[in-house]
């Protein structure tokens, strides 16, 4: 599964050193809102692991799920991850492999094993093996991956150096919170901008007030904050939680659930 995250560059790097280039295929799963340097790193990064790159796409946006699923991602649910990624992997899994020859490597790291042990769920339920190569000794953190990219002359993709945790959606996440937002709006105004109509426009279709972050503030528990919102409480200088990040786990959260 090679997200165009440095994770799965590594994992991806890790497997070829054990088993050689031949038998492994490079599976990236496009939401076409990608940043335009992962295509970059994609390129640059499956030409130095040596294997086999497959890019494949449902051809939707997360933004036409949201509409068609009339549902708007968040923190809890991700319709976008389930069709867009895990549903369009799966479905080709199962036209080109053979689950008793074939294995399936995630990108996750030792700091996120909870999320592997998600994907071990899912195997029991529909019968793919799965492993992540850097949920195993030796440990490596992202300052070593990057060290390891720098050795290797790839230059890793911009987002992270912009101050994002993932390279997936052009810094977009349904699943983000306000810190994650806050950074979106301050490194691409533009982009925001056309999120936050999205999501201002699918509120108005549903007729619900609906948002993909939750405001906590005040005496009245968990309420809805939309982009709108967020945006213009940063513009009056108000404050908001910095370490809310939020993120995605497009191949593990839900993984548990059943695909079709």
């Amino acid at each position: 599964m090679f997200s165009g995250g440095i994770g799965s560059w590594a994992a991806a790097k890790r497997l070829v050193a054990d088993v050689g280039p031949s038998d492994v295929t490079l599976l990236f799963t496009d939401t076409l809102i990608e940043d335009e340097d992962l295509y970059r790193f994609l390129a640059e990064g499956a030409e130095n692991v040596g294997a086999k790159l497959i890019q494949i796409a449902e051809r939707r946006t997360p933004w036409e799920v949201f509409r068609s699923e009339r549902f708007l991602g968040n923190s809890r649910a991700d319709p976008c991850s389930k069709i867009l990624k895990r549903q369009v992997a799966t479905r080709w899994l199962r036209e080109h492999c053979n689950p008793d020859e074939t294995i399936v490597y995630l990108g996750i790291d030792w700091t996120e094993s909870h999320r592997f042990e998600r994907a071990r769920l899912h195997q029991q339920k529909v019968g793919w093996k799965y492993e992540a190569p850097l949920c195993s000794p030796p440990y490596i953190g992202r300052s070593e991956i990057f060290a390891w990219l720098e050795r290797e002359r790839i230059r890793p993709p911009r987002l992270y150096g912009m101050g994002f945790s993932h390279n997936n959606c052009g810094g977009f996440c349904c699943k983000a919170g306000h810190s994650h937002f806050a950074n979106l709006l301050r490194v691409f105004p533009e982009r925001y901008a056309s999120h936050e109509a999205a999501e201002e426009e699918l509120r108005n279709y549903l007729g619900r007030d609906v948002a993909m972050m939750v405001d906590r503030r005040g005496d009245h528990g968990r309420k809805p904050l939309t982009m709108r919102q967020l945006r213009m409480r940063l513009q009056q200088g108000g404050t908001i939680d910095r370490f809310d990040i939020g993120g995605c786990g497009c191949f593990s959260d839900d993984l548990a659930a059943k695909e079709p």
